[in-house]
């Protein structure tokens, strides 16, 4: 009889453990934790990068602060790349993606998404005089993308046969190959494309045709509709006082879209 209580017991508190599991609250979590996780990229310029000082920079970086500030907590940032950063996500390691993250049909199904806090188009971007005005103009060229990026996955859909496509595993390598002139082209972000004409005029990338409009969000797990919201409603209040669009104006050098 009392074997029989002790696993009754047992099973009552091991029921109990995964009901509140289940039931976790990743805001309470924050707030009591009195700390903010958030996943950020550090080869992805103006996104996030790391400065002179040696400390990460950039629009991720400053929307990432601006959160925690209006959450009162402090902030942990982690550095992760295209390929990492929705496990670290999925598997607790951090409670937010501000990665340059923009969203699509096999993401969602991994992970929710905030409203979008900033916006991003990517692209085939190549030297001036490299004729690319279409996807069939790829044909006999190499050009360089990291792998597992939406660009990668955009890429892919329109890349006609005899093209190379060049796949690296982190933004940097990507962005060096072109600039050492081992690809003909480029597909990444408009606003990484500014970046590198600030840093490397010597083959400047121009514009050759868009692939995709894709705004960027914060990654939240899913069945978290306290953070979610919450994280919207700071975002809702930055762009009405004007906080997202001065980050837009420091790093992307343009203003919010007003349809954003």
């Amino acid at each position: 009889m009392l074997k029989g209580c002790i696993s009754l017991f047992a099973a009552t508190v091991f029921a109990c453990s995964l009901t509140q599991i289940a039931h976790a609250d990743g805001l309470a979590d924050i707030t009591e934790r009195g700390t903010l996780r958030v996943a950020v990229p550090q080869d992805f310029p103006p996104f996030g990068s790391v400065g002179p000082d040696m400390k990460p920079r950039g629009l991720d970086i400053d929307t990432a602060q601006l959160l925690a500030q209006r959450l009162n907590v402090k902030l942990e940032l982690t550095p992760v790349n295209s390929t990492n950063r929705i496990p670290f996500l999925t598997t607790g390691k951090v409670d937010l993606v501000i990665s340059s993250l923009g969203k699509n049909p096999e993401r969602e199904q991994v992970i929710d998404f905030s409203n979008a806090y900033a916006p991003f188009y990517l692209a085939v971007f190549g030297p001036p005089d490299t004729a690319a005005a279409n996807p069939d103009d790829l044909k006999g060229k190499t050009i360089s993308v990291t792998r597992g990026a939406i660009e990668d996955i955009e890429l892919s859909k329109v890349a006609p046969e005899g093209v190379t496509i060049k796949r690296f595993e982190d933004n940097n390598s990507t962005i060096a190959a072109y600039l050492a002139g081992q690809t003909d082209l480029i597909a990444s972000g408009n606003v990484v494309m500014t970046a590198i004409t600030e840093r490397n005029p010597k083959r400047v990338p121009a514009l050759k045709f868009k692939l995709k409009d894709s705004p960027v969000y914060v990654g939240v797990n899913k069945n978290e509709p306290a953070l979610l919201a919450k994280i919207n409603d700071i975002i809702a209040a930055a762009k009405a006082d004007g906080s997202l669009n001065k980050n837009a104006m420091t790093w992307l050098k343009q203003p919010l879209p007003a349809d954003l």
